[in-house]
């Protein structure tokens, strides 16, 4: 039995959901944590989010606290802006596999590659930061437990796209091309 791409374009819309309602919550809890952190102090630092213990940032400076809160923030929600362009061009029927070189799929993939950019640069400087909060000698929780390891992931995914979307540039124009010779 063949699958067919309308299946798989509907089972990746409906994974796509299920992602994007995953990272919205977690941005949304960042976001309420990092409020209610502010107003309660280091004790609200102590569990910031999926029991993650900054409050050692917390009491070394408030204001590194929520530097490094806010990169974490931004990761989160770019996440999750990923995840609704990407339900839109799905939800939309935008995709035409009949002529997939449209300028709406070119702009889309230059849009992907842009957040992916956009996390790639947040996350790697989140680690920078925290190494060097680490160096300075702040108790800090594993990387990997701040949400942000694997920037150069999202930065190589990033120039990938770009890539692609100029190849997809190509295709649009080729194809405007045959279609005014016919």
């Amino acid at each position: 039995m063949k699958i067919s791409s309308g299946w798989v374009l509907k089972i990746l819309l409906v994974v796509s959901w299920i992602i994007f309602i995953g990272v919205s919550i977690e941005a949304g809890g960042l976001i309420v944590k990092l409020i209610a952190t502010m107003a309660k102090g280091a004790e609200g630092a102590k569990y910031f989010w999926t029991e993650v213990d900054l409050s050692a940032l917390y009491l070394h400076d408030p204001g590194h606290f929520v530097a490094q809160s806010i990169m974490i923030i931004i990761v989160a929600v770019m996440k999750a802006s990923l995840f609704y362009s990407i339900i839109v061009m799905l939800y939309n029927k935008k995709i035409n596999l009949a002529q997939p070189f449209n300028k709406e799929m070119g702009r889309f993939i230059f849009k992907i590659s842009y957040i992916t950019l956009v996390i790639g640069f947040f996350s790697w400087q989140g680690v920078r930061y925290a190494k060097w909060l680490i160096a300075n000698g702040v108790m800090m929780p594993e990387i990997h437990d701040l949400k942000l390891d694997g920037g150069d992931v999202w930065l190589f995914m990033s120039v990938t796209l770009f890539i692609i979307g100029h190849i997809f540039k190509r295709g649009i124009e080729i194809q405007e091309e045959n279609e005014l010779t016919v």
